[in-house]
């Protein structure tokens, strides 16, 4: 903090996700309409896991997690990406592109976690059923949900607090339509090679372990599965499992495009490309993915609607 200067307070200029050739109003319009579609989806999924008592297990809760994270991921970029189009300003200033940057990279990080803890409940579920209520208590699903707030929170604020004290030089342009890291980085002045290295092997850490756990949980499942007689019992093992793979695939992909690339390899509108699907695509598809995919869910969603229609 003490290595702010004044230069480094001004404002950020955030190029947004169009050029000007288009109309703002016009982008305006279609990113709110995505925008309420992602807040609307992920609040109903979080309203149905609390409000139905079928749903009030270690598996659900996760999910609302899950949906809370994606809620806020899109509360943090959307809002300023359209009051921008709106008003015609693209100024952010330090403090909220510090914020900013903040908020996206912790819950980003604690949707990594998330989601390879998830693969775990999944694997007590199939490959230990009788023991699900022992391995996967209310206490440990607390649990699971603090690692990955805690974990996502600590690796924000270490990183946010070294690249805002960075000097920052030239015209302050984020060719990106949020302060998001590596597009930041790249306003900064002097050699940051040590620091660049360091990002990188955080990353590969973040995501890979994730990845790992994921990837076992899996592979103990498909043997699980594989060994079952039962043509019913593999089809509802794959269906239970299907809605958080194809999340999974979604998430760790576009976040390993954006985060394992090197450098010299990366252009802004890759960059913004791989944001576009982990920041507001997969948030907005979560909901649709799991309403659709899970039973107990579209069952839940069925009995507020029949209940609405007939009071």
């Amino acid at each position: 903090m003490c290595g702010w200067n004044q230069t480094s307070l001004e404002d950020f200029i955030l190029q947004g996700l169009f050029d000007d050739s288009f109309n703002h109003l016009c982008l305006f319009l279609l990113i709110m309409l995505v925008f309420l579609t992602a807040v609307s989806g992920n609040s109903l999924t979080i309203l149905l896991i609390c409000t139905d008592p079928r749903l009030h297990t270690p598996m659900y809760f996760l999910l609302s997690q899950l949906s809370l994270l994606d809620l806020m991921h899109v509360s943090t970029t959307i809002p300023k990406m359209a009051s921008n189009y709106l008003s015609g300003k693209k100024s952010i200033s330090f403090v909220g592109c510090a914020t900013q940057h903040f908020m996206y990279l912790s819950l980003g990080g604690a949707e990594c976690v998330l989601l390879a803890l998830m693969s775990y409940d999944r694997y007590v579920a199939i490959c230990h059923p009788l023991r699900y209520t022992v391995l996967m208590s209310r206490r440990v699903g607390v649990m699971m949900a603090v690692i990955s707030w805690l974990s996502g929170s600590v690796n924000s604020l270490i990183h946010t607090s070294i690249l805002m004290s960075f000097p920052f030089c030239g015209s302050r342009i984020i060719h990106h339509f949020y302060c998001e890291f590596p597009a930041v980085l790249k306003l900064v002045c002097g050699n940051i090679t040590l620091y660049e290295t360091t990002v990188y092997i955080c990353s590969v850490v973040l995501l890979l372990l994730p990845i790992i756990l994921v990837s076992t949980s899996y592979g103990f499942i498909l043997h699980s599965v594989m060994q079952m007689r039962s043509a019913g019992s593999k089809r509802n093992a794959f269906a239970t499992c299907s809605s958080h793979l194809i999340v999974v695939s979604l998430w760790y992909g576009a976040s390993m495009f954006s985060y394992m690339r090197p450098r010299s390899q990366r252009t802004p509108l890759q960059d913004k490309v791989g944001s576009v699907f982990y920041s507001i695509i997969t948030p907005t598809l979560n909901p649709l993915i799991y309403t659709l995919r899970n039973k107990d869910v579209a069952k839940a969603l069925k009995k507020v609607l029949r209940r609405d229609i007939f009071t």
